[in-house]
């Protein structure tokens, strides 16, 4: 007899908590091998194949395409052992039927295990492992597909009938209860939809939109929560979720927590462009603006580095970074990213051109790792490309400071005590002003324009 695996939905790593289904690689009724990519996910970071640690049938799917799932939820069941003969009588399950009990629980390994895993799941040769048996409930598949499909919530339970809980509350995702915690919503007076009672993003939604309780004492500005707002007939409401949440979310943060100033300048890039091109004509990898500017950033950050750190608020500290991990804002369809560049205080403007264009193909065919985009300890931003000058930007959070680039563009110029034409770019740098001051700001923005405008002031550093 085949023993029937359920696979459930990995920790992705870099603390995601949930997933959308983008793609099914496989079907009911098809036969996968170990470490084959069943289904294709968008995180809030990049979009992610998800391989099976085993081999055997599809017996059932769980979630249509575009449905989100949280982490830990089930993905596929396969039979494990099922053979190419039994293929058909296994896949007759359909994706909504009944889940088969799975067999009793196995001292060792299964020999269909991946050691090829994920960040939380999968198996390993090296030692036994024990499979916990889920404990039997009423109905338990109608109450995983109502959980996992995306239907019409349940009615709105009044907190008042819902007894008062007093041990751990039912829930598996981190995002629930930040959701809760942001609105004002006691996660003890709700009733979870979920298998066993678990409490599920829909039903905190589902108690945002219940009737408002009678008045209570007006709630400080920070407690209070959002009120939904009004929209006229033929408005188009766009969620805020996966990577365009995410953005919201931290820019939020980042206009909450840091009280932030810009300072900026013109600069003659002429020189720099012109040194630019003396590189490029001796043949070999072509060197780009960004990379060049990069390299002026990281010798800048070694004079001031205040600007490479961040705040710890429950520490109350100011934390210098020993490394340099460059961030560089990245336009693709899904949106704006920043890619991180790491040890960039270590690579030449030739290395760094390379890892800008490797990092820039990927997020627009958006297979970033998620790894490729945390970690920043500063970020450059080019909205030169844009056909702008200047640009008053938001920190990335939790990052102190961030240089912002103009186009380059012929302008008159007083050169050498005369005037000329010049190619002239402005400077803006956006810092956090607990981590240093104006002097520190405009030593680390001065520093880069006079590279900008003599790059051999960018030989004293190297």
């Amino acid at each position: 007899m085949p023993q029937v695996m359920e696979f459930k939905l990995p920790d992705l790593g870099e603390g995601l908590t949930e997933a959308e289904i983008v793609r099914w690689l496989v079907a009911v009724g098809d036969v996968v091998v170990v470490d084959q990519p069943v289904v294709e996910v968008e995180t809030a970071k990049a979009m992610v194949e998800v391989p099976c640690p085993y081999g055997g049938v599809v017996t059932a799917r769980f979630g249509e395409e575009g449905t989100e799932l949280p982490v830990g939820a089930p993905l596929i069941t396969v039979a494990v052992g099922a053979g190419t003969a039994e293929s058909a009588g296994v896949a007759a399950t359909a994706p909504d039927a009944a889940v088969p009990e799975p067999g009793p629980a196995s001292s060792e390994p299964a020999s269909s295990g991946s050691g090829n895993v994920l960040v939380g799941y999968g198996t390993d040769h090296s030692r036994p492992t024990r499979r916990r048996r889920i404990r039997p409930v009423a109905a338990p598949v109608t109450a995983r597909v109502e959980a996992l499909a995306p239907a019409v919530p349940a009615p709105p339970v009044p907190a008042a009938a819902v007894p008062a809980r007093t041990g751990p509350v039912a829930v598996i995702s981190p995002l629930v209860r930040k959701l809760a915690r942001d609105h004002g919503i006691d996660l003890r007076g709700l009733r979870g939809s979920g298998p066993e009672g678990l409490i599920l993003r829909a039903d905190v939604e589902t108690a945002l939109r219940a009737p408002a309780p009678p008045a209570v004492p007006a709630a400080s500005p920070a407690t209070a929560s959002v009120t939904a707002v009004a929209a006229p007939e033929g408005a188009t409401r766009i969620p805020l979720k996966g990577l365009r949440g995410v953005v919201a979310d931290k820019l939020s943060r980042s206009r909450r927590e840091i009280p932030d100033a810009t300072c900026w300048v013109d600069a003659d890039a002429t020189e720099l462009m012109a040194a630019r091109a003396a590189m490029n004509a001796v043949g070999g990898p072509k060197i780009s603006v960004l990379a060049l500017l990069a390299r002026i950033c990281t010798a800048a950050l070694a004079r001031h580095p205040e600007l490479n750190s961040t705040v710890d608020l429950a520490a109350n500290e100011i934390v210098r970074l020993p490394a340099v991990h460059l961030g560089f804002a990245a336009q693709t369809e899904r949106g704006l990213m920043v890619p991180v560049v790491r040890d960039a205080q270590h690579r030449s403007p030739e290395s760094l051109s390379a890892e800008f264009a490797r990092l820039t193909e990927l997020a627009r065919a958006g297979r970033l790792a998620p790894s490729d985009l945390t970690g920043g300890t500063f970020t450059l931003n080019n909205y030169g490309v844009f056909g702008v000058d200047g640009s008053t930007p938001i920190i990335n959070h939790p990052e102190a400071a961030m240089l912002g680039v103009g186009r380059i563009v012929p302008r008159p110029w007083v050169h050498q005590g005369e005037l000329a034409v010049r190619q002239v770019v402005q400077l803006s740098l956006t810092f956090d002003h607990r981590v240093c001051d104006g002097g520190t700001a405009g030593g680390f923005l001065r520093y880069v324009a006079d590279c900008v405008e003599s790059p051999a002031v960018l030989l004293r550093s190297l």
